[in-house]
């Protein structure tokens, strides 16, 4: 069935119908948008809850790391980190996937859906004026033909009265024929205008009408293919971390099957094995006798000061009665005093927090040099087409201001000419201002265009063969399934910068490392770091990779100890080493 036979006569109907399927479409965006979001809350907190209990560094709980129950409760945590990238993939896959190619298409669906009830209504425009000039025709025709009958009528009348001079009758004879020759001529009129309403009217109903529903029918069936296609797309997203997911959890469960309990007993008693034998058993003593009591006595005496060995109880006492002796504690090593402690924190060099928390404030330079060169250039082009926008906006109203001008000289009744001089010179003074800054642009583009150089597919190689050069050697699950962020670092909190003090004083004044590097870059172009928390680095230097890129087009770099921050992903070919935790190239 096509709806341009079966609903010829429900534009409206069709066009609240078709709003209708958009609005669903836009729904279920909406619906995987908030999912996505949920996944990365959800991998957030899985990354918080693993950073909240790994052992910190130089601790009393890093000893305990020593048993394999701990040890697999370790590799349990590393093994949420990568669960919880795997969660994050699921957001990044169902963004790029769903959200984003969704949000696409409801445009150019939306623009589609306007151009074909557009041509729906100019098609219905078009009929209604036929009508209407059809109507006219008809009531003009009516009406020539009762003027021609009154004419008729009348002249009968002047020529039947014989007061009536003969001029008059035939004044009257000549005025009913002109009017006879008007019925006429609107019959013929109205027949021809009949038959072409008549045509226009099957063309509308047969042929453009059930064109134009055609196509919108072929549309909104493309819409529900289209929905479809996205719920595959939806479920597949999540079916394919499920095996890597499998993987997490099959080496929780293979670290739980390393706890060894025999090696851990070990262990204790590796820890706290004294060395000492046990104490032997307690000789009887007599005191029925007072010899042997006195013996007894002076024995004990003797053997507490004397030491004398032939008296047994006296030579073993101190080996075996060790137990029941209390211990003396050793002295507790003092610690640091806080307020020394405190300066240490308060002199020591910041820490650089995470450049994606800051406000990337600051002016933006005119030519966007700021931006990669692939942004740049759009910026560029988007401004080159609004400047040639305006000036054509402004040609366009000098020429209506020189035709109204000749219009005034021709007929100076209508207006002075000289009261336009002063617009008109404004005019083509502004024109001349935009055609100034759009060469500006156009130059910037075309010098951006000239250094936009393609990734090749030969630097795509060796980029492969440095990868596999460095092969992994860590037999680990978290080796072949990193998150799309590839850094197992916490993000900063969205807290805010006013609780990193308490943090540290949380963390009992721990200094944070420098992070080890993961690879290495070479930089494509100059790149001048103007703003907090970026680096600027020259065409052709090489540097290290510290934190690659987390899909907002930022790579964290260093060049030495003291110098490291922000560079834009696409100014650097980075070259990660797969040896290292969380290396995966993005190139």
């Amino acid at each position: 069935m096509s709806w341009g036979t079966e609903l010829w006569d429900q534009f409206d109907n069709l066009e609240k119908h078709t709003q209708w399927g958009i609005d669903i479409l836009e729904k279920y965006i909406k619906f995987v948008k908030e999912r996505t979001e949920i996944e990365l809350s959800y991998a957030k907190q899985l990354r918080n809850l693993a950073k909240k209990y790994q052992p910190k560094k130089n601790s009393k709980e890093e000893e305990e790391y020593r048993y394999t129950a701990c040890k697999a409760f370790l590799s349990t945590l590393n093994e949420m980190n990568d669960y919880a990238g795997q969660h994050e993939v699921i957001s990044e896959n169902m963004t790029s996937n769903i959200t984003v190619e969704l949000a696409r298409y409801v445009q150019e669906l939306k623009q589609e859906r306007k151009s074909y009830f557009h041509d729906g209504r100019k098609a219905q425009q078009h009929i209604e004026i036929c009508w209407k000039q059809l109507e006219s025709s008809k009531r003009r025709f009516e009406r020539d033909c009762k003027e021609a009958d009154r004419a008729q009528q009348y002249f009968e009348k002047m020529d039947a009265d014989i007061n009536v001079t003969k001029a008059d009758v035939e004044k009257a004879r000549q005025q009913a024929q002109v009017r006879h020759q008007m019925a006429e001529d609107s019959k013929a009129d109205y027949s021809s205008i009949l038959q072409k309403f008549n045509h226009e009217q099957h063309e509308y109903y047969y042929t453009h009408i059930p064109n134009i529903f055609q196509k919108i029918q072929e549309m909104e069936e493309r819409r529900i293919v289209r929905i479809g296609e996205s719920m595959k797309t939806y479920a597949e997203v999540d079916r394919q971390v499920i095996p890597i997911i499998g993987k997490c959890l099959d080496e929780i469960v293979k670290a739980a099957e390393s706890i060894d309990q025999k090696n851990d007993s070990q262990l204790v008693i590796e820890a706290y094995k004294s060395g000492f034998e046990p104490p032997g058993d307690i000789e009887f003593e007599d005191y029925t006798q007072p010899m042997k009591r006195t013996v007894s006595d002076n024995s004990l005496s003797n053997s507490r000061g004397e030491g004398k060995p032939e008296l047994k109880f006296g030579g073993k006492s101190k080996g075996k009665l060790w137990p029941f002796i209390k211990k003396n504690k050793s002295p507790k090593q003092q610690k640091e005093p806080l307020s020394h402690r405190f300066n240490e924190f308060m002199v020591s060099k910041p820490k650089i927090h995470c450049f994606r928390s800051l406000k990337r404030g600051g002016a933006t330079p005119e030519d966007f040099s700021n931006l990669p060169p692939e942004q740049r250039r759009k910026k560029l082009q988007q401004k080159v087409d609004e400047l040639n926008k305006e000036i054509q906006k402004e040609m366009d109203q000098r020429d209506a201001i020189t035709k109204m001008k000749d219009v005034y000289l021709k007929n100076p009744q209508m207006g002075d000419p000289a009261s336009l001089d002063h617009k008109l010179t404004e005019v083509s003074q502004n024109i001349e201002k935009l055609r100034l800054e759009a060469q500006k642009f156009e130059a910037w583009l075309a010098e951006v265009e000239g250094r936009l150089p393609a990734r090749s597919e030969q630097a795509r190689r060796q980029s492969g063969m440095f990868d596999a050069q460095n092969p992994a050697t860590v037999n680990s699950c978290a080796q072949d399934r990193e998150s799309p962020d590839g850094s197992y670092t916490e993000e900063q909190s969205q807290e805010g910068e006013g609780k990193v003090l308490a943090t540290d004083f949380d963390d009992e004044f721990d200094e944070e490392e420098p992070l080890p590097a993961i690879g290495t870059c070479k930089a494509l172009y100059t790149f001048e770091g103007q703003n907090e928390g970026t680096i600027s680095v020259a065409e052709g230097e090489t540097l290290y990779v510290i934190e690659e890129d987390k899909g907002d087009g930022w790579t964290r770099i260093r060049r030495n100890e003291d110098e490291e921050g922000y560079v834009p992903t696409s100014y650097v070919e980075v070259y990660l080493d797969k040896n290292a935790k969380g290396a995966k190239t993005y190139i």
